[in-house]
């Protein structure tokens, strides 16, 4: 009798015939998951809202040259300001234009945006799961794992374009199961100009849904509207990717993987670190080269079984409620593998070959998973009323859910949800430059020069976060500005120095109090990115004290813990000796 009604409560699918208790079992459901989709936020913006200087790791890269939106002389003839705005894609850059306009701060807006995105997400992946398999349950299985794995990797709390990629493809998949062509469209225009290289894969399902398997065969789609309708989607897709195209090209072309594969840069310890003599990482689980990358928690490995399931259907009764759409799960693989051995084989014209697959796997994965669970689960509440054994069952289940819900909570996660947020260590410096001239710039091989464009919004010539090899026309001028750094920062010579000084228009000196013994270079890998400067540096370090060293004493305009300030007119003053 227990079993029968919880069979009821749990899988059994709605109807119209009972249209007020689906309502009630709907709203039930569609409720839990919002309520765990914001405890999981919530959680994972106490951190964010700790301290005045927090953001998100990789927004220093995106936000910081959007403060030109309220004043457009900031970072003027800025290398790094410049290329970010020009791969930032057009969309987002629109989104924060807008709060710009209407005087929100562009920090707080991207710690608060993760609460919308999820409720969002969290709402279209409920209604995908509806259309599949029209049983609730799914509904919040599907949307809990793909939350807890959200939460676990910094695929909401970013504050950079990739963190709109879920709302709108999960947007995606609910209109292509209803068959909505307008909505088709206005998703893959705001993809395209959010996200532009998941447009491509939106590009390949649609191509896919041309043609139809019947009776062991291919057919393709008799209906002359299906191929209006994509080449409706392709010329939508190409106005709005193409100016963004044309935008970024201004310092390109990409890298080739040739070049790639000699530069310290895109192996393990380098910025980037894509290359790996380890094939199994490489292929499966690199960040950037891997199809497999961060996909996890492990409970999203059961919709694997979604396949193994449909061929035993008859054990399974509850199939019978899926819908012809389920397909759709397997189009977005097919379509992201596609994408994913494409991107491997132009590397690296169409950016990191992960990022087409590590994003919709998870997604793909969590409606599977959660299609499977509820599917043996009925199955297993139907061999139960025929062969009796209640209790193991019942508490087979109660362990199950308690797993599946309490696993953020476990002791094999160190850190739930996991933030990609850092704090400012230097509010005084921030203070101090933000009252100097617009101009200014600041050079500085320290890690707390990252933070400086976003907290102070001043230019600084070169800085670890902003050091991406990817387009050859920034990354060559980047570079030398790495070398001349190294190189003057550890010379003897005072009239190297202030060339250097000369070249770049150098404000400011920021300097690391530990900045002159050689193991400041040696447990640096990015500074041991730049050979042969940095060796050289080294092996000067260990023979006499570098002529900026010396002028700390003198030059130093702003101290903290471990930082120091240079003014670059007192070092220009220095005579030769």
């Amino acid at each position: 009798m227990l079993i029968a009604q919880l069979q009821k409560l749990l899988t059994t699918p709605i109807t119209q015939k009972s249209r007020h208790q689906s309502r009630l079992a709907v709203i039930f459901w569609y409720s839990l998951s919002i309520t765990f989709a914001v405890g999981y936020i919530l959680m994972g913006l106490r951190q964010a809202f700790s301290s005045k200087y927090i953001v998100s790791d990789d927004a220093r890269e995106y936000i910081s040259w959007m403060y030109r939106y309220f004043n457009p002389d900031l970072f003027p003839g800025d290398l790094i300001a410049d290329y970010f705005q020009s791969v930032t894609p057009i969309g987002y850059g629109i989104v924060y234009k807008i709060i710009a306009a209407l005087d929100i701060d562009l920090i707080l807006f991207s710690k608060i945006f993760p609460i919308v995105l999820g409720l969002i997400t969290t709402s279209y992946c409920f209604l995908v799961c509806m259309q599949i398999l029209p049983v609730p349950m799914v509904g919040f299985i599907a949307s809990l794992l793909l939350n807890q794995t959200l939460c676990m990797h910094d695929d909401l709390f970013s504050a950079t374009p990739r963190d709109l990629i879920y709302p709108l493809f999960l947007a995606f998949l609910y209109y292509s199961i209803r068959c909505s062509g307008l909505g088709i469209l206005i998703v893959l225009a705001l993809q395209c100009l959010i996200y532009p290289i998941i447009g491509f894969v939106n590009l390949l399902i649609l191509f896919m849904r041309l043609f139809r398997w019947q009776n062991g065969q291919i057919t393709i789609s008799q209906n002359r509207k299906d191929f209006i309708f994509f080449a409706a989607a392709m010329m939508i897709a190409a106005i709005a990717i193409l100016p963004y195209a044309i935008q970024s090209s201004q310092f390109g072309p990409a890298i080739t993987a040739a070049v790639a594969r000699t530069m310290p840069e895109y192996w393990h310890g380098g910025r980037v670190s894509y290359f790996s003599n380890n094939i199994i990482n490489y292929w499966f689980d690199g960040r950037d080269s891997g199809f497999l990358a961060l996909i996890s928690p492990p409970q999203l490995l059961f919709g694997l079984l979604l396949p193994i399931i449909l061929r035993f259907q008859p054990h399974f009764l509850l199939t019978k409620q899926l819908n012809d759409e389920v397909k759709l799960l397997l189009q977005v693989v097919i379509a992201s593998l596609i994408m994913f051995f494409t991107a491997h084989a132009l590397a690296f014209q169409l950016h990191w070959p992960s990022r087409y697959t590590h994003h919709t796997f998870k997604m793909v994965l969590a409606i599977a998973a959660a299609i499977s669970i509820t599917l043996v689960l009925d199955a297993t509440f139907q061999w139960s009323r025929q062969n009796g054994r209640e209790i193991l069952i019942l508490g087979t289940i109660m362990i199950f859910s308690a797993a599946l819900i309490l696993y953020p909570s476990s002791f094999t996660l160190k850190v739930f949800p996991k933030t990609p947020y850092l704090e400012g260590k230097a509010p005084t410096l921030y203070n101090f430059l933000q009252k100097q001239p617009q101009n200014i710039v600041i050079a500085s091989t320290s890690g707390e020069a990252d933070n400086i464009p976003i907290f102070a919004q001043r230019t600084i010539l070169v800085g670890k976060e902003y050091a991406l090899p990817i387009h050859t026309k920034y990354y060559a001028q980047f570079r030398q500005r790495m070398v001349d750094l190294i190189n003057a920062q550890y010379t003897e010579d005072i009239n190297q120095v202030k060339e250097f000084i000369q070249k770049y228009h150098v404000t400011f000196w920021l300097l690391e109090r530990s900045a002159f013994v050689p193991e400041y270079i040696t447990k640096n890998t990015w500074l041991q990115q730049y050979q042969p400067a940095a060796q050289q540096a080294i092996a000067k370090l260990q023979k006499t004290l570098p002529v900026l060293a010396t002028l700390i004493n003198s030059c130093t305009v702003l101290e903290t813990d471990n930082l120091v300030l240079l003014k670059t007119e007192c070092i220009k003053a220095v005579t030769n000796t």
